[in-house]
């Protein structure tokens, strides 16, 4: 099976950018260089990797990029110091008026 990666970036403006690859070298060096030019990350370089998780199905990749793409940042970073107690007491709750 083809591994696949959902990774999260630092940017420069300490921003987060989550996207989800199948060759996870070649997609740095394609945001670092600025090969995007529309994307999100292009004015925000230099980028740095801070997360990373591997897939075999990229299906539930995509799954999951998606949901980390609507987490706020606080959540993000949880994720990313590994502090994976946290991300519960992080989750965005609605409540009624």
């Amino acid at each position: 099976m083809k591994q696949s990666y959902v990774y999260i970036l630092r940017c420069s403006d300490k921003s987060y950018y989550t996207g989800v690859t199948s060759n996870l070298e070649s997609r740095m060096f394609k945001h670092n260089s600025g090969f995007y030019v529309d994307s999100y990350t292009f004015k925000r370089r230099p980028l740095e990797l801070v997360f990373y998780c591997e897939f075999t199905d990229i299906i539930l990749a995509i799954e999951k990029e998606k949901q980390i793409k609507k987490w706020s940042k606080a959540k993000k970073e949880a994720l990313i110091n590994g502090n994976f107690n946290d991300l519960i007491n992080l989750a965005k709750k609605k409540f009624d008026k």
